[in-house]
């Protein structure tokens, strides 16, 4: 039988991706997954109890040994991690892991939110629950939710929000105005910059629009294309601040080692400008902000 525990345990989605490919082919005990991932006996289990707790594992065996077997749901998880489907695997999580489920419920109820604001929330919304929040789990499952591109978190303020939209809106051009302006009055009347980063800016739309970071970047180019002469895209120097972030941008793509199905995860922590014409620009300048915008043509 699964232990019982209220809190998710801290394990990655490669490693739910490996213990599931490693009882794919027949009951595995515990030291056999074990030798199989080369990590410890307390890391295998915690891997193990995590996976059987979402339904990708199932217990079978007797009184003296406990083995695991993937289930249909494993194997469903598998064939969207193979084919690299991460809505997918996303909504395979969202259905059977009561945490991730309702880390994704707190973001769709009340908006977007930091660490303490979420673990807050949370806690009211799961006190009549067996599942309950602390800390390490919001990371552990905000880790998730970020890798499967279900949720984004502004690289600067560290905000979770929900990635629900498959396309900029029509008013893209007024928001981004918006947090330029913002950005500007921060800086104090006496500190007015004219040229802004882009990559802050970047954080500040996608987590007031819910869109990704892909999609701004193909918008700020046709934005600024259509409005030559009253926007600005330059360039910056190889130390320029505007690359630097205090938190990542965490991405995953599907990996096979030694014969493994597992994830390859990593974490950009060096901010991209936008690209245009093979160069980097890294600030944007508005010198009118009476500007349009055709969403056709982004």
């Amino acid at each position: 039988m699964t232990e019982e525990r209220a809190t998710v345990r801290p394990v990655t989605l490669s490693r739910l991706v490996e213990v599931t490919h490693v009882c794919e082919e027949g009951t595995k005990s515990t030291d056999e997954v074990k030798a199989a991932l080369d990590v410890s006996h307390r890391r295998a289990r915690e891997t193990i109890l995590e996976a059987e707790r979402i339904s990708l594992l199932s217990e079978r065996g007797n009184e003296e040994e406990s083995v695991y077997a993937t289930t249909d749901v494993g194997e469903s998880f598998l064939e969207s991690v193979r084919a690299e489907d991460w809505p997918q695997v996303s909504s395979i999580l969202a259905t059977h892991s009561p945490h991730y489920k309702a880390f994704i419920e707190t973001l769709e109820n009340d908006g977007q939110g930091d660490l303490d604001a979420l673990l807050e929330r949370l806690e009211v919304a799961q006190e009549f629950t067996p599942y309950s929040f602390n800390q390490t789990g919001i990371e552990v499952v905000g880790d998730w939710t970020e890798r499967l591109g279900r949720v984004q978190r502004n690289a600067f303020s560290g905000s979770y929000y929900l990635k629900d939209r498959s396309e900029v809106p029509p008013n893209f051009h007024f928001v981004l105005l918006e947090a330029y302006d913002d950005f500007e009055q921060t800086a104090g009347v006496d500190l007015r910059q004219r040229y802004l980063s882009i990559p802050r800016l970047r954080e500040e739309v996608c987590e007031r629009l819910g869109c990704s970071r892909e999609d701004f970047d193909d918008a700020l180019l046709a934005l600024c294309q259509q409005n030559v002469g009253k926007l600005e895209l330059s360039g910056a120097p190889l130390d320029s601040a505007a690359k630097d972030a205090a938190l990542g941008i965490k991405k995953m793509e599907r990996s096979n080692e030694g014969g493994l199905v597992t994830t390859s995860q990593s974490t950009q922590q060096v901010m991209s400008g936008v690209e245009l014409y093979d160069k980097q620009y890294y600030y944007l300048a508005v010198y009118d902000s009476d500007i349009t915008f055709n969403t056709e043509a982004s």
